[in-house]
């Protein structure tokens, strides 16, 4: 790393100390395209990213259940993991984790001081100081290199190509289901947003497509091709041959590149993570190389310890209350298949609460088939669309008599929760809660339903 003059600042002593400087820069909403600024910053702290192997993530939705299972199945095979992942769902410091563990607080502020003397410098230096997210994914490097661990696994912010995890050249680019998203940001048809995500793809790096709609596809392997990398492809190269829902979660055989896998448990509800499972073993199996299969006791090991927090999360019980962060309409759409899949709520009620830059309509109309009422709510951000202007939208798709409006986070649960218990009757079924629409939602809800686990 480079030396730093004796101003640096003092270095942070707490967690807390930490985050306000790091939400001191431009938040993450805030961008302006390009990697100079990041490409300055892992050069003053010696280029982390190029010191272990790594499996770099994007796609619109399932980035983050995917990143887990693949950190899952390297660790069963005995390799040392950094994964960085974002947003997180309570606590800024989950964003890095180690062997599977985010960083505690002492590691956090470990982690920041050792590169908030460079943040300055980089600030100095460029016609706009330094980001948030960029901040974060300079110490996620760092403390991957530090640790040191054999292989990072890292989830794009946004998009691909001008995301600030692009400084580094991943020896295999997975590419989750692409779906219309962040369309002010990332473009407004299929093939705009995946040509920014192919930016992930790099020269001799192993692609690993998950299923696309054929325009997201053609630009895909258009890029790969450009750039000489290898294509591998749900459907054709790996697939989820059969899946049946089971207690906890469902039991799948999946074939991956180099065998088969049968009756493996895995505790995720719905076909989505089953698509994620086979996604997440096909760029193992790339990564690792070889032509044997992985171990089948290995996999078996990997998959029965998957977790993702937030992700149709049952976390309370009389009623049942599930956390789920989809916050666009494929998401939602997931998610419903999901709940008709594997539960048999009745009456079930959602807590919606969405980001003002979202499409709510679209949102809410993939759930309302499947919602008996709704009660529209709106987390603490400043980011949040006001729940009266939610309910107008809601109103128009669900119908005045389907919703209600409590705009603290609190009281919609508490709402949601009378509803379920008097809607339930002589029903053999049970009625539920569904708090969804964002990650940030999910993660107050979270908190509010007893923290982290």
């Amino acid at each position: 790393m480079t030396d730093f003059p004796d101003s640096a600042p003092r270095p942070a002593e707490t967690f807390a100390e930490v985050e306000d400087a790091l939400l001191s820069r431009w938040p993450e909403t805030r961008l302006e395209p390009s990697l100079d600024r990041i490409r300055a910053f892992t050069e003053l702290l010696g280029d982390p990213q190029r010191t272990y192997r790594s499996i770099h993530l994007t796609g619109t939705n399932g980035k983050t259940s995917t990143a887990r299972m693949v950190d899952a199945l390297l660790r069963a095979h005995e390799l040392r993991t950094g994964r960085f992942t974002s947003p997180h769902v309570e606590k800024m410091s989950e964003r890095i984790s180690i062997d599977g563990d985010p960083l505690d607080d002492d590691a956090f502020v470990r982690a920041f001081n050792d590169i908030a003397a460079y943040t300055h410098l980089v600030d100095a230096a460029e016609p706009h100081p330094l980001s948030f997210f960029e901040t974060v994914v300079g110490m996620a490097y760092a403390a991957f290199a530090d640790a040191p661990v054999d292989v990072a696994v890292v989830e794009v912010g946004m998009g691909g190509s001008w995301d600030a995890t692009n400084v580094i050249d991943a020896d295999v680019a997975v590419l989750t289901p692409i779906a219309l998203d962040h369309a002010n940001y990332l473009g407004t048809t299929l093939a705009e947003i995946a040509q920014e995500k192919a930016g992930i793809i790099k020269e001799g790096a192993v692609a690993v497509l998950a299923e696309q709609a054929d325009e997201a596809a053609e630009v895909l392997l258009r890029r790969a091709a450009e750039v000489g990398a290898t294509v591998v492809r749900e459907g054709t190269d790996f697939a989820v041959v059969t899946r049946v829902p089971a207690v906890g979660g469902q039991s799948v055989s999946l074939r991956g590149l180099r065998g088969h896998y049968d009756d493996v448990f895995l505790p995720l509800y719905g076909a989505h993570q089953a698509q994620n499972a086979v996604t997440a073993l096909a760029a193992v199996e790339a990564l690792i190389g070889g032509e044997q299969p992985l171990a089948d006791e290995v996999v078996r090991e990997a998959f029965a310890a998957a977790s993702s927090p937030g992700r149709l999360e049952v976390v309370r019980r009389s009623p049942t209350i599930v956390l789920d962060a989809a916050h666009n309409p494929a998401g939602a759409e997931a998610t419903a298949a999901a709940l008709e899949d594997s539960f048999r709520f009745d009456p079930l009620i959602g807590v919606i609460g969405v980001m003002g830059d979202k499409d709510a309509e679209g949102l809410l109309a993939a759930f309302e088939p499947h919602l008996a009422h709704v009660v529209i709510t709106q987390n603490s951000t400043p980011r949040a669309m006001p729940a009266a202007e939610l309910a107008v939208t809601a109103a128009e798709v669900f119908g005045e008599d389907r919703v209600t409006v409590a705009p603290l986070l609190a009281d919609a649960i508490d709402l949601a929760a009378g509803l379920a218990e008097e809607g339930t009757g002589d029903s053999l079924s049970s009625g539920a809660v569904l708090v969804t629409g964002s990650v940030v939602t999910v993660g107050e809800a979270r908190v509010l339903l007893g923290g982290r686990k």
